[in-house]
């Protein structure tokens, strides 16, 4: 079958976000702005990461967690001098919104706004973006840790593509969008859609609500341990995940799945006439079928060849999530 322009597009935009620079749109994603003396403290409280140890100029991603530990979302979270601006998955902006709303009592010094509609998100990805940046005059974020920002002209330039790959998150008032959208292509940035972008996420292993986060999986069972502090106390969800931490308790891990032929999403896996566990998402590329599934922990990982719906699998790494204990 032919490759049709858009998936030659979708392609081209892939590899230059692999090899050089691409610039996805992600407005539609969710900004929720937290404000007030209490700000640090609440979401410290309600989520996986230490924001009390963060300054303003940092960042992190964090997870939103039910009691039981079960994942809401995956959000990154950019501490400013008088709030902080969580990036949310686009399906997640207005439950997620309501959920945070329900943990302020009456004490809280915590106020929350749904800034998503007069704001705007760009991710820039690829070993090329730190040319952009410095044409951009964010210059001095270059080489700075995950989730550090600085203030250009209006612009919070976050370091993070927001994938496995090297790139910056850009923030700003929708009034700039259109110019800034067209001086970064001009600085040679090639589009990536959002069709792209969910090929790319599979291929990375970045879960996504509705796919790898529910409410059937926890944050360790999809590798987030970059996301987690083990040290900072109590917070929703903690105790669950502490005692799976403490006793080696993760029954099933996320995988990345190298497919011979298309399958459907929420086919099983399996090992002969045994289930192991569940394909969660699907794209095809122009190398082949990729899928991303939880397998249980005793059957094994990275090599394993395994059986999912109708087609063969081999079990690869994903380098957005880790399956290795910290230390």
């Amino acid at each position: 079958m032919p490759i049709s322009a858009t998936n030659a597009q979708d392609a081209a935009a892939i590899q230059a976000a692999i090899t050089k620079v691409a610039i996805c749109d992600r407005s539609h994603w969710g900004r929720i702005r937290v404000s007030n003396d209490d700000r640090l403290r609440f979401l410290h409280n309600q989520s996986t990461n230490d924001f009390q140890s963060l300054k303003p100029g940092q960042g992190c991603d964090t997870v939103m967690v039910s009691s039981t530990a079960r994942t809401i979302d995956l959000v990154s979270a950019y501490i400013l001098e008088d709030a902080v601006l969580l990036l949310t998955s686009p399906s997640r902006r207005e439950s997620l919104f309501q959920w945070l709303d329900k943990y302020i009592f009456f004490a809280d010094k915590v106020e929350l706004k749904d800034v998503t509609e007069e704001t705007s998100t760009f991710s820039l990805i690829g070993p090329e973006s730190d040319a952009i940046i410095e044409h951009l005059g964010a210059g001095e974020i270059i080489g700075k840790s995950y989730g550090d920002h600085q203030l250009v002209d209006g612009v919070i330039v976050a370091v993070g593509s927001g994938l496995a790959a090297p790139g910056y998150t850009l923030i700003l008032p929708t009034a700039q969008k259109e110019q800034l959208w067209q001086k970064i292509l001009a600085l040679g940035a090639v589009e990536l859609s959002d069709r792209a972008w969910e090929t790319l996420r599979i291929l990375q292993g970045r879960p996504a609500p509705d796919a790898e986060l529910t409410d059937d999986y926890n944050p360790l069972e999809v590798g987030l341990w970059q996301t987690i502090s083990f040290n900072k106390g109590c917070y929703i969800g903690q105790e669950t995940i502490a005692r799976l931490n403490t006793y080696k308790g993760v029954k099933q891990y996320l995988w990345g799945i190298r497919l011979n032929a298309a399958v459907e999403v929420g086919s099983a896996i399996a090992i002969g006439d045994e289930k192991i566990g569940k394909l969660t998402s699907y794209t095809e590329t122009t190398n082949g079928h990729f899928g991303l599934g939880y397998i249980r922990s005793k059957a094994g990982g990275v090599g394993l060849k395994v059986q999912v719906g109708e087609t063969q699998g081999e079990i690869v790494a994903i380098p957005f999530v880790s399956h290795e204990y910290p230390e």
